[in-house]
Parts: structure tokens; sequence; C-alpha cells
């Protein structure tokens, strides 16, 4: 089976209508050149600030922008993963008479919707993206965000596709369990920065292709220098041999890519690692 899918490197700024309305117009674009998946990148309402994902956080059931996003897939019957959004969760307190009144959760969630703007599957991220690397950069995710729970594999007409987020790509055993369990694509929108991005973005994308003979997808946000958090760019293809099908820049742009699935079933018959595996010394499985 081929599919033509699009990667919608957009520029995020501070501004959360204009932001839904570039993801929208790279949308139709994306529709009117056949994509048959579209993928939007991380944090794409919203800057990648840990003040501005408790700002522009929604709820799931009245989100402005997965509101756009469905009525847009269901008008132009294209399946749409909405990169993510800082999803808010209301919450009951637990307990009575404490000095702090935790309202709500917030985390990095992904949804991802069909031909007919139905939400299909969600992904909350998994590994929050806590680093400190000395004189370039820190940065805490979990000042913020929650921890989602799950692994998220989700049928398709395509298939299984398999989601995670970002910093989710870097742990090998969530990419081996979706594609144990039928993932042919994998797809995490992420937002490297440019310390980890020129050393690590590339080779994790062709390493998960080639680890679990997938076709590995990552789309990020452009380069917005003006923004505090500077993300890589450089949206991504890998295929089953781990090779880099196509690959962005850091500017803002559209990249589209016909996939052949066929290429997984050869791949896997000529080198099998998966057929090969030794389930009588190591496993890898959900808990």
């Amino acid at each position: 089976m081929k599919i033509k899918v699009a990667l919608c490197q957009m520029e995020v700024i501070d501004n959360k209508e204009a932001n839904i309305k570039k993801a929208r117009n790279m949308i139709k674009k994306a529709k009117k050149e056949d994509a048959d998946l579209i993928i939007l990148p991380e944090m794409f309402n919203c800057p990648y600030e840990n003040d501005k994902f408790i700002e522009y956080s929604e709820t799931l059931e009245d989100s402005e922008t997965l509101k756009e996003v469905h009525k847009i897939a269901k008008e132009e019957e294209i399946y749409i993963l909405a990169g993510s959004i800082p999803e808010k969760v209301n919450i009951k307190n637990q307990t009575q008479n404490t000095q702090y009144d935790k309202k709500y959760e917030i985390y990095n969630t992904s949804c991802l919707f069909d031909d007919k703007g139905n939400i299909i599957g969600t992904h909350r991220k998994v590994h929050l993206f806590d680093i400190d690397i000395s004189g370039k950069i820190s940065f805490k995710e979990s000042d913020t965000l929650n921890a989602g729970k799950n692994i998220t594999v989700i049928n398709t007409k395509f298939g299984k596709i398999g989601i995670g987020i970002c910093y989710d790509i870097r742990f090998i055993e969530l990419s081996r369990i979706m594609a144990l369990e039928g993932a042919k694509i994998l797809i995490f929108p992420g937002a490297f920065n440019l310390t980890t991005g020129p050393a690590h973005w590339e080779l994790l994308f062709r390493s998960r292709a080639l680890d679990n003979q997938v076709f590995a997808i990552g789309v990020a946000p452009a380069l917005n220098e003006e923004s505090t958090y500077n993300s890589y760019g450089h949206s991504i293809i890998a295929n089953p041999m781990g090779e880099t099908l196509i690959q962005g820049n850091y500017s803002e742009e559209l990249i589209i890519q016909e996939i052949d699935l066929d290429e997984i079933t050869k791949v896997r018959e000529e080198i099998p690692v998966l057929k090969n595996r030794r389930d009588d010394l190591y496993s890898i499985k959900r808990i």
C-alpha cells in the first residue's frame, strides 16, 4: 500500500488563533497535493514554554484548536495527526484543607483524526523532557506537565500507527512494543532544540526505523529565532532500512513524501530481525 504523507513544519508564534489558521492553510495545501495523512508538529498551537503550556491549555472536550482540526478533517476527508497541544484535565481534589488547591493537570497530548473528523486515538507524552546540558540548555517539562501512562497504537485504514511525542523516541522499548503490536508507521511530533537536534534528531529516527523495520516520522515546528525555545525543524521520514527518505531544514515548509508500506514486508523477509528475536532469553512487553 502506498500513501502520501504531508509533514507540516509550521512556524509557531505566540498567537493561538494565528497558529490554528496557519495549520489550516497548510492542511488545505497538502490536501490539494493529494496527501492521505497530514501531520502537524508538537505544540503546534503554542510556544514551547512552560508558562505558555498553562496559558494555552485546553480541555479535549472544549478545545478551540481540536474543533478546527475536526472541522477540516471532515471537510477535506483526510486523516490528520494533530501534532500535540497542552491538554488541560480538570481533577477533583484528593485531599481537603491543603495549602495548594490543585484544580487541573496539563498533558502534552496528540490526537489522531480520521477522514470523517472523528478522534480515533489519543496519546499523552509518556516521557517528560527534563534535561540540563551544562552551558547550553536546561528545560524541565515536569515543572508544568504531567506524564502520560499509556502506549498508543491506533488502527487506521492504512494499518496500525504508533504514536509518541518528541522525547518518547529516545526510549527504545516504547517503539519496539508498538512495532510488536503491529504498528507499521511510528510518528513522533517533536521539537528538538539547536543542541540536541543536530546531534541526535536524524540518528534517532533512522535508528527507530531500522531497529523495528518500520517507517519513522518526525514533524517539528520551524525555527523561530524570536522564541525563547528554538526548534531545530528538520522534519523527517526514515524507511525500514534506516535510510532518510526526506528531511526538511530550519524554515517553514510543507514536506510531502509517498511511502510504500509493502517495503516493510520485503525488508523483514530479507533481514528477519523481529522473527529472529530470542524470546527464550529476553522480552519487551507492556506492564
